[in-house]
């Protein structure tokens, strides 16, 4: 019959929290044999509580716990040169899955100076470990999913794009061209946005290279002779959300056609330059032609689709909108402060 470890009267409380603990729990002494098992750790390995104490820990169960690993480093926290934080460890037992789990253990003063008792407890994380595999499959699914949707998206686009210009190739009425060309360059500054986006990494989109892509695109399809008209960037590091950078390329998109379509009448030269500046929280965005400027009284243009979008989307930024002479031309800008005023509605027209 084994008999166990001495075990000092002080060591009462400490054997009953042991044995009543919700966690698998082991008390060892210094030279690994069991001096109590709690409940749950019987449960969970299917120890017979009866049997458990007095054994060394190689020898419970079927061997299963004999680690010499384990073993070494019990060893050395029992005389105090190591301490066993977060170990993993692969668990077998005879016709069952493989177990993961993390053990820690330290001494424990239990009030017997004369044996080293040892705190060992035990978690099994094989569910957690199963769970985090699945949302890594999961994200890489949906990373490969979203990478077949931008590529056709991409064709779409383009396909899209197609058909406009060919129909405004084939139509008779100048008013219909002219809303197929609007909806051809609407289209070609989205590809430009979704080019962009799916090339950018993380959740950040860097404006700078943004909007220089996004005006070489609007420039090469609608500046028939880029030495007479050009369109400049000029913008800081800033980098913002996807979904901002979406609105701020809608909102440049919009104001380059509306500039590009009524400021430089008669063959005029010019340029349009979109700028972009923050600080901390708050920025500024602004595009800024030098054509002939804003019309007054009859010669007024009536808002658009174009401004109506500018509004919707300055307002979903929180910016407020100020058109102003430029001298020659007009600035149209967009302000976002953390304590923003009224807005001031745009009266450019698209």
């Amino acid at each position: 019959m084994q008999k166990n470890p001495p075990v000092h009267f002080e060591a009462a409380s400490t054997l009953a929290v042991v044995v009543s603990s919700n966690e698998p729990l082991l008390f060892l002494s210094d030279d690994q044999k069991v001096i109590a098992a709690s409940a749950s750790f019987c449960r969970a390995f299917d120890i017979d509580p009866k049997t458990i104490c007095g054994q060394s820990l190689s020898e419970i169960g079927n061997g299963e716990w004999a680690m010499p690993k384990l073993a070494s480093l019990l060893k050395a926290t029992a005389l105090g040169s190591a301490t066993i934080e977060a170990y993993e460890i692969d668990f077998q037992r005879p016709n069952e899955k493989t177990r993961h789990l993390v053990v820690n253990a330290r001494t424990l003063d239990d009030g017997d100076i004369d044996h080293i008792r040892l705190l060992l407890a035990i978690t099994d994380v094989t569910d957690v470990r199963a769970e985090a595999r699945l949302k890594d499959d999961l994200v890489r699914d949906n990373a490969i999913l979203l990478q077949e949707v931008q590529h056709r998206v991409a064709n779409s686009l383009q396909i899209i794009a197609s058909v406009l210009m060919q129909s405004a190739r084939r139509v008779q009425s100048e008013e219909a061209r002219g809303h197929l060309h609007n909806a051809h360059h609407r289209v070609m500054s989205i590809a430009a946005l979704q080019r962009q986006l799916s090339m950018s990494h993380g959740d950040k989109v860097e404006l700078r290279h943004y909007f220089t892509q996004l005006c070489q695109s609007l420039g090469a399809s609608m500046i028939a002779d880029p030495d007479r008209l050009s369109i400049q960037v000029a913008v800081d590091d800033s980098a913002v959300a996807a979904d901002v950078s979406v609105r701020l390329g809608l909102v440049v998109t919009e104001l380059v056609i509306n500039a590009l379509k009524h400021a430089f009448p008669d063959e005029r030269p010019g340029a349009i330059v979109i700028d972009y500046h923050s600080s901390s929280k708050d920025w500024t965005l602004s595009v800024t032609d030098n054509g002939i400027g804003m019309p007054a009284g009859r010669d007024a243009l009536k808002a658009g689709l174009g401004t109506g979008i500018v509004e919707a989307l300055a307002k979903s930024l929180n910016g407020d909108i100020q058109v102003s002479d430029a001298g020659p031309g007009t600035a149209v800008t967009i302000r976002h402060r953390e304590s923003a005023g009224l807005r001031t509605d745009i009266s450019t027209a698209a």
